[in-house]
């Protein structure tokens, strides 16, 4: 009897430690820190909906210094979260970004500019100053000032480009007329500043016809020549859908949970509260790339003149191959 109960229980503890084997690993390096812009991928992580796809993921947050696609270029991730202007400038430059997944289906992105300014529409840009972010965040700003045929270095029939960093300093200490903002982070980092919304003119890519795809997530082409790794991928994104949605459902314990996620203790719960429910308004019903909203994105960059973000049409440069199994 104590010799079938030894046994039984080496059995139970084999066969629970092939299961902790098992579990797939998947490294997603984000688009920049810890924040409710990413609330989805930490709200299945601490809800277990990564465990129970038999999946052991690691979130890498990013940074100032943190450029995606070169991550996952160097091996140092599986997927990683990216812009699509950016992926594809990338593609095109050698890296053979494939987008697998499109859970954010509006673009939060947008020019904030003071009233006092006197700047009311498009058409006053030009002589003006705008803050504008770069490493690879630059180029839907670029495709919208070329689909104006507006020059952006300077002069009083172009704009002069300031090189901003990724807060609103240049707004709040009159260096720019306007500032690049999204409208779940920066936009209320302006208010918190003390400038009411009244003293303000927001100027959102979605309104002016300029939207291009962001957050969406990217792995390497060549991966998906692999089964194992396309299963792997629809398990790493089901799961995060149940994240996104429970975070949509569920935005101050979402916050919370980014909060306990935020290694350097920087972000507020207010703040990420706030975040979550702006984020929410961008999501899409699903992870499936919407192909009209690509083709948009893409004309958008192809549009720009004789400098545009991409210089051909891309392809290969999406697949349904891992939403199609979800």
């Amino acid at each position: 009897m104590n010799k079938f109960i030894a046994t039984a229980m080496g059995l139970s503890f084999g066969l629970a430690s092939f299961s902790a084997m098992a579990a797939d690993e998947v490294t997603l390096q984000l688009k920049w820190v810890t924040q409710a812009q990413f609330a989805g991928y930490y709200v299945a992580l601490d809800k277990g909906f990564y465990e129970e796809a038999d999946l052991d993921v690691t979130i890498n947050p990013g940074g100032p210094d943190v450029a995606p696609p070169q991550v996952i270029a160097g091996g140092g991730a599986d997927v990683i979260i990216d812009w699509m202007p950016s992926a594809l400038a990338s593609r095109e430059k050698g890296v053979p970004l494939v987008n697998i997944a499109q859970p954010f289906a509006k673009s939060g992105m947008m020019l904030t500019c003071l009233k006092e300014t006197g700047i009311e529409s498009p058409e006053d840009f030009p002589g003006r100053t705008l803050g504008v972010w770069f490493f690879g965040n630059e180029y839907p700003f670029l495709s919208w000032m070329s689909k104006l045929g507006i020059p952006t270095d300077g002069g009083d029939n172009g704009v002069t480009v300031l090189k901003q960093g990724f807060n609103v300093d240049p707004l709040i200490q009159k260096q720019a007329d306007c500032v690049s903002t999204m409208t779940y982070n920066e936009y209320w980092q302006v208010i918190d500043a003390g400038i009411a919304p009244e003293e303000l003119n927001v100027f959102k890519y979605e309104d002016q016809g300029v939207a291009t795809l962001e957050d969406g997530l990217y792995v390497l082409e060549d991966n998906l020549s692999d089964p194992a790794f396309v299963d792997k991928m629809s398990r790493f994104v089901e799961a995060s859908m149940k994240g996104w949605n429970w975070a949509k459902e569920n935005p101050e314990d979402a916050a919370m949970i980014v909060l306990d996620n935020d290694m350097t203790g920087a972000q507020t719960e207010k703040h990420q509260v706030r975040m979550m429910k702006e984020i929410a308004k961008l999501l899409g019903d699903s992870a499936v790339l919407d192909e009209a909203a690509y083709q948009r994105t893409v004309d958008s960059l192809l549009s720009g003149g004789s400098d545009p973000v991409i210089t051909k049409e891309p392809e290969g440069a999406w697949t349904h191959a891992v939403t199609g199994k979800m």
